[in-house]
């Protein structure tokens, strides 16, 4: 830990965008932060995304910190409300898949063939990508891999893969729109598939 003179020593140096004092800092309470995060969200990923997000903004925020006050108090209640927004935005997305795909589910328990139909396009549709994209987009959408885990297998980092499935995804949208009237049922289905 550090004292209290060393704390406000690496405050009015990191207001003054001393890059080393935050250094000093991150490797001080990276892991409490992460630690924190971990517990709050309870998942690893999001952990680390938060503790990113967390020092994001003390750097961002440098020039407005009161250095009389102690920094890890101000890093665990910022890490603290990211994590709550993790955990908010998870619910959301969770609520919004699951919607949509008791939607799917609905439009096809009425008709098998609609089912086969949809499928067909979505394959149609894939088999255009190049193989690249259709590998993101397989194992992101088709295999609910995240964006980590998909980096890993494809050894590529996750913002290529970030790129790759938004390509991929405006092409299949893309798709869907040009389909002729008499498949709009599977088209819509398949508006859906491809958002959740």
């Amino acid at each position: 830990m550090l004292s209290t003179a060393n704390e406000y020593e690496l405050l009015c140096r990191l207001i003054k965008d001393d890059r080393t004092a935050f250094d000093a800092i991150y490797r001080q309470y990276f892991h409490a932060v992460c630690q924190n995060a971990l517990k709050i969200t309870r998942d690893i990923t999001v952990a680390e995304d938060v503790l990113q997000e967390v020092f994001i903004t003390l750097w961002e925020k440098r020039k407005t910190i009161d250095i009389n006050r102690s920094v890890a108090g101000w890093l665990f209640v910022i890490c603290y409300n990211k994590s709550i927004n993790q955990l908010r935005k998870k619910l959301q997305e969770l609520m919004v898949r699951q919607k949509l795909q008791q939607s799917i589910t609905e439009i096809f328990a009425t008709d098998e063939a609609l089912y086969e139909q949809q499928w067909q396009l979505l394959e149609n549709a894939i088999s255009q990508l190049s193989s690249q994209k259709r590998k993101v987009f397989e194992l992101c959408k088709l295999q609910g891999k995240t964006y980590e885990e998909t980096a890993a297998i494809l050894h590529i980092s996750k913002y290529t893969v970030n790129e790759y499935l938004s390509a991929a995804m405006c092409f299949l949208k893309e798709h869907v729109k040009h389909q002729p009237e008499s498949s709009v049922m599977a088209t819509v289905g398949l508006f859906l598939y491809l958002l959740v």
